[in-house]
């Protein structure tokens, strides 16, 4: 479902993405994992449009986002760090704003909500404005949106950040629900090691944009002598605390914004 070969992304001297090559399979949780400033970002904005690769190549179920920009987008969705929804409207309105945009026909637009709604246990709190909403039921909302319009690859960017334990426990269960249910493929960057360990079929890590690991949780603890995903990580990647890159923050409001002005 996502083929990356070889993948290379420059910024002047600086080199932010080093010949990085990962296949996801159809159906797969893949955990993309790496400390601050390690070249996730940069890749995910490769994969999702927002930046051409200096080198290499990819493929998004078949297609180049490089060339084929607008029927790659058609086929992800992607779930932000920072918020995405409309405060003001209800839960349904933003669901259905984002099926709009997506142009899902009303029928099924109608239809898929309802599900999802009732699935991420939102349905009672439809007709509520998103303001008043607590900030787990704001996550599963934003997730429930990206897998309304029946996306092939879903990308979530640190989906959990900030919520309790409960409510990421919830939210992933949720997750993986529809992605048993419906094959959908699911790429994730997160920090929290033990939810990565837990929900994700096999995982990638990254450091200074290089490719230092791949496989199931269980292979890369096996391969780094380890107990848990935290201390294999901690041994691949040192433990130095690292500052985030300045610009990334900036970067995907700016994608943000992009995205929302295409799809109108």
């Amino acid at each position: 479902m996502i083929k990356v070969q070889h993948l290379v992304k420059k910024f002047g001297t600086f080199t932010a993405v080093d010949d990085v090559s990962f296949d996801v399979a159809e159906g797969e949780i893949f955990a993309f994992l790496g400390p601050n400033g390690a070249g996730k970002t940069t890749t995910i904005k490769m994969l999702t449009t927002l930046l051409k690769p200096t080198s290499g190549a990819i493929e998004l179920d078949g297609l180049n986002p490089e060339t084929q920009q607008n029927a790659a987008r058609e086929r992800f969705g992607i779930v932000f760090q920072d918020p995405s929804l409309d405060g003001d409207l209800t839960a349904w309105e933003n669901m259905e704003l984002h099926g709009v945009l997506y142009h899902v026909p009303h029928k099924q637009r109608r239809q898929r909500t309802e599900e999802l709604l009732r699935l991420f246990e939102l349905w009672e709190r439809r007709k509520d404005q998103v303001k008043k909403f607590s900030g787990g039921m704001k996550r599963r909302l934003e997730i429930a949106r990206g897998f309304l319009h029946t996306p092939r690859i879903l990308f979530l960017d640190e989906p959990t950040l900030g919520l309790d334990p409960q409510s990421r426990n919830q939210l992933w269960n949720h997750v993986k629900k529809v992605n048993e249910a419906e094959r959908i493929t699911v790429f994730l960057t997160t920090h929290y090691m033990d939810e990565a360990d837990r929900v994700a079929h096999r995982i990638g890590v990254i450091d200074h944009g290089k490719l230092v690991a791949q496989g199931t949780p269980k292979a890369i603890k096996e391969q780094t002598g380890t107990d848990s995903l935290e201390e294999a990580f901690l041994k691949l990647t040192g433990s130095t605390t690292r500052d985030e890159s300045a610009d990334s923050n900036d970067q995907m409001r700016q994608f943000a914004k992009m995205w929302s002005g295409a799809k109108r």
